[in-house]
């Protein structure tokens, strides 16, 4: 590691070397390596003049690239396409003429952010299913354990622990069919030329606009797409970008609804993030246990969520068919936003998959809140034996204000059984205050959601081994 160069936190610290990998020189040039042999290939079959022993001579020097010989022709020319094609000749002199034959440079530059974009994306679709298959099994463990419910953050209905997390999961299944819709579409630029018309390529197939258009088509499937865009200028549409940022943004979205939920459930000690054995929360406060996790997934999700607005910007102001202020930005928001992605995801699996729930003190605030809940329920009863509701609500409401004011136990039960107008011993209010009786459908609603909707959703990711995350801390 470079002490004295900056690098960024997400190469060093977050992002796993898989997805370090995706974007890293290595892969964008062995793509273009790629993506010369498949133009080659497609040309030939086309009845252009290259020879199979051409096509083989680009084979055999597809992955030992030599990067030196490609750094010094690009301080010469200052271009580094044309520099890596040079390179490329050297090691392959038979082949050396045909490299590159028609095309400009967005055929491997932009082709390549494509299949890039692609590779990654598959890296967080894997991820992403096995942070739901985790959660998954956490709220199945904890489908029926009640606990406090909030709206605006103050006490409402009980909900249960489970049910809760089917809100996280339930975010994350929007996320997994946006990742699936977008690789579903991912689309190469093809072999377009200059401004998009192919007329370079019109050129060398003597007028004929059909080999024009399987070249499109056969360089598709040797990279293995279904298609190329049918249009576009001399790069694809920007467009593209910021549909697959927005995918990211979108699980960024939901990594910092579950991180928040956590750190306020930490607040609460009800629920917190893992803490390991030697683990300090504080410099200073010893007893401390900080969710430095679920706080570093907020931080991290902001950033993807600002981020998105480049490729926004960058696609609204593409002038016709082509503008260069793309260039700089897209090197930086795109790969960013992945490598924080990633991170998240990682974040995301550590944390789920070490959830300490505390039940004790779970029902102890539900408990305490619980009497409040259902003097609904106790007033209702008294009425129907004779009552007057307003008389009813009035001492209740004056029980409770007394109770918040004094600070002490809530002895609302107590008060109300000594109450001879509302007409219930302290046995018969201790069997309502059940928690169990306030959840209304929520086990049942988190069994019916794992099996119907989780279930289904997972059903194609059977083979694929649930991932796990070590943090750097």
């Amino acid at each position: 590691m470079a002490r004295d160069t900056y690098e960024s936190p997400l190469s060093s610290r977050y992002a796993d070397k898989e997805m370090k990998y995706v974007f890293s020189p290595d892969m964008k040039f062995k793509t273009w390596r790629k993506l010369w042999i498949a133009l080659a290939e497609a040309e030939h079959e086309l009845g252009l003049n290259i020879t199979q022993e051409q096509i083989d001579e680009l084979k055999a020097h597809a992955d030992d690239i030599n990067y030196e010989v490609a750094e010094e022709r690009e301080k010469i020319v200052r271009h580094d396409v044309m520099s890596h094609v040079y390179a490329y000749g050297v090691q392959c002199p038979k082949a050396a003429g045909i490299i590159h034959l028609g095309a400009t440079s967005c055929y491997v530059g932009d082709n390549t952010d494509v299949i890039i974009m692609t590779e990654a994306l598959k890296l967080v679709e894997q991820k992403l299913v096995s942070v739901i298959r985790q959660l998954s099994v956490f709220a199945d463990k904890y489908k029926s354990l009640p606990t406090l419910a909030f709206t605006h953050f103050q006490p409402a209905q009980p909900t249960t622990v489970g049910k809760r997390a089917t809100l996280w999961i339930q975010d994350l299944l929007m996320d997994l069919e946006d990742v699936q819709y977008v690789l579903s579409n991912m689309k190469l630029l093809g072999c377009k030329g200059t401004t998009g018309t192919q007329a370079s390529f019109l050129e060398l197939f003597d007028g004929d606009h059909e080999k024009c258009k399987q070249i499109d088509r056969l360089i598709a499937q040797k990279m293995g797409y279904t298609d190329c865009f049918a249009v576009s200028g001399q790069t694809y549409s920007r467009k593209l970008d910021s549909r697959v940022l927005n995918v990211l943004a979108g699980i960024a979205q939901s990594a910092s609804k579950f991180s928040n939920d956590i750190r306020l459930l930490q607040h609460l000690k009800e629920i917190e993030e893992p803490f390991e054995k030697n683990q300090i929360g504080s410099s200073a406060m010893a007893y401390k246990r900080n969710p430095m996790r679920s706080e570093r997934m907020t931080s991290l999700s902001r950033y993807v969520m600002i981020d998105v607005l480049n490729p926004y910007i960058t696609a609204a102001t593409q002038w016709f068919e082509r503008t260069l202020d793309d260039s700089a930005n897209k090197r930086l928001s795109v790969p960013e936003a992945f490598l924080a992605v990633d991170a998240i995801l990682n974040l995301y699996l550590n944390v789920s998959d070490g959830l300490v729930v505390y039940d004790k003190v779970i029902t102890a605030h539900l408990m305490n809140e619980l009497p409040f809940m259902m003097t609904e329920n106790i007033m209702m009863d008294a009425v129907k034996a004779g009552g007057d509701r307003q008389e009813l609500h009035e001492i209740i409401r004056t029980y409770s204000q007394k109770i918040k004011s004094s600070g002490g136990r809530n002895d609302l039960l107590e008060r109300i059984a000594a109450t001879p107008v509302f007409g219930k011993t302290l046995e018969e209010l201790h069997e309502l205050c059940r928690p169990e009786k306030y959840v209304g459908r929520a086990p049942e609603q988190t069994a019916d959601f794992l099996k119907e909707v989780v279930e289904p959703a997972l059903a194609p990711y059977t083979a694929l081994a649930t991932a796990k995350a070590e943090i750097n801390v």
